[in-house]
């Protein structure tokens, strides 16, 4: 079997897995082919940020909005104890991911991370330093992070029984194939990095592949094209004049010249936003018939805002987070009502990028024995008002465990318990608390006068009789 990446090199145990939009344009042609209809989408890294990111405000701020609250995120050694999460604390290996290039924030790390996942399925980075070392290698002075672009970017799969569809097959290697500087001079050598010096990103799974991630934009790219034609649809409203189409009839026996004449001049009139609600007056024989409604029964609103509503559902985005129209009518700005879609978007959208995000970049860093990569969001101010709900959830549980350990359970099992959610791992000291006690017999109480005698014989002091009595 020949490579799919040199299919003139003949290697049979090599292939690399194409990315998700060349997979695509065999599923789904028409994706692909001419449509002078329409506006169409290239199939490809490019065409997705030309003819999607670059062009179309919803899908610019669905990115944009996930971007926001992405980006604010830091990353933390987590340690874990018996399988566990314990506390977050830093050390100086994070200082790449705080600064990964000259200048560079964690958060810009993120947003290309959020960006490339968007738009291409997947992000690609490796380390590098100034003397040329890449991956592994990159040892030497000013160890940065580098992007590596998506659509130059090939993984490589080996499988020992030679066909990469059987299930031992795995990920052998990373290919980067960077753009010549040369104008027109196709690409440079390429670079091959072992799976352990690259931070492959994938937060969505293709379900066509095993090993690389798809976009969210492809399952509602029709939905971009048609919003992209309705806009185009409304420019071309305002240019034709703001006003509905129109048929102007004239005389039969109106020469070919002055019909000419009078279609440009009217056109000159009465065409373009400019000229909108100009008095139109006719000459002799010319009747005015409208064709369509105006645009308020067109209902452009309705139309387009039920696609900008599946947008932001692919995009996991509520659509009162996103602020577009189905998001600003109604119950959805209610207090209650726009806590949850915050809350929703933060729990099922947010904290999966982040946790993913944190498994993939910790192929950059070393981990202190015992702990794990993982992502600090304590200081994210959209996440402030989960602080309130945090704190109630932490005062009822203070609450339990006093209850726990007021009834004799030893501190250690009842932190145990409640951490599990298992009352099964209590523990109980043989303790109760004294209100459990019986009430004392005032007849074997010492009275006034009577000397106490201690364990070793020895007469009652001063400091015992007063101790004694008090207690009594």
């Amino acid at each position: 079997m020949k490579s799919w990446l040199f299919p003139s090199a003949g290697r049979k145990s090599w292939s690399g897995e194409p990315p998700f939009w060349a997979a695509d344009a065999l599923t789904w042609p028409w994706m692909a082919a001419q449509q002078p209809d329409r506006e169409r989408i290239e199939n490809n890294f490019e065409g997705y940020v030309q003819g999607a990111y670059k062009s179309n405000g919803v899908v610019f701020a669905c990115i944009d909005r996930r971007q926001q609250v992405f980006s604010q995120a830091r990353f933390q050694w987590r340690n874990f104890r018996n399988g566990r999460p314990g506390d977050l604390f830093g050390s100086q290996e994070l200082a790449l991911l705080e600064q990964p290039w000259p200048n560079g924030t964690t958060g810009e790390l993120l947003s290309h991370m959020e960006s490339d996942a968007s738009l291409a399925g997947q992000f690609y980075c490796t380390k590098v330093d100034e003397r040329g070392g890449i991956g592994r290698s990159a040892t030497g002075p000013g160890v940065r992070i580098a992007r590596m672009r998506p659509d130059w970017t090939s993984l490589i799969i080996d499988a020992p029984s030679g066909n990469p569809f059987n299930l031992d097959a795995r990920v052998v290697a990373f290919l980067y194939e960077p753009m010549a500087a040369v104008p027109m001079g196709g690409r440079s050598e390429p670079v091959t990095l072992l799976p352990d010096e690259v931070c492959h990103y994938s937060p969505k799974p293709d379900p066509m592949a095993r090993f690389r991630g798809m976009s969210w934009l492809t399952p509602v790219l029709q939905e971009v094209m048609a919003d992209k034609a309705a806009t185009r649809h409304k420019l071309k409203f305002f240019d034709n004049g703001a006003t509905p189409n129109m048929a102007i009839k004239f005389d039969k026996d109106t020469r070919p010249e002055a019909f000419e004449l009078f279609v440009q001049k009217f056109n000159d009139a009465h065409r373009g936003a400019d000229n909108a609600y100009k008095t139109m007056f006719l000459a002799g024989g010319a009747d005015v018939t409208p064709l369509s409604m105006d645009f308020k029964q067109m209902d452009f609103k309705v139309t387009q805002g039920a696609g900008e509503n599946r947008l932001a559902v692919a995009a996991g985005v509520p659509a009162a987070i996103l602020g577009i129209s189905e998001g600003l009518q109604g119950s959805s700005l209610n207090a209650g009502n726009f806590s949850a879609a915050r809350r929703l978007f933060v729990d099922s959208t947010m904290r999966d990028l982040w946790a993913k995000a944190a498994a993939s970049l910790a192929a950059l860093v070393t981990a202190p024995s015992g702990a794990r990569l993982w992502y600090d969001d304590r200081d994210i101010p959209f996440l402030r008002e989960d602080e309130k709900d945090a704190a109630e959830i932490l005062f009822l549980q203070a609450q339990t465990l006093r209850q726990w350990t007021d009834a004799g359970y030893e501190p250690d099992s009842a932190i145990a318990a409640l951490q599990a959610r298992d009352p099964g791992l209590l523990r109980h000291s043989g303790l109760f608390s004294v209100q459990l006690q019986p009430p004392a017999d005032a007849s074997a109480m010492p009275t006034l006068g009577e000397p106490i005698i201690s364990p070793n014989g020895s007469g009652p002091t001063p400091a015992s009789m007063n101790g004694a009595m008090n207690g009594r």
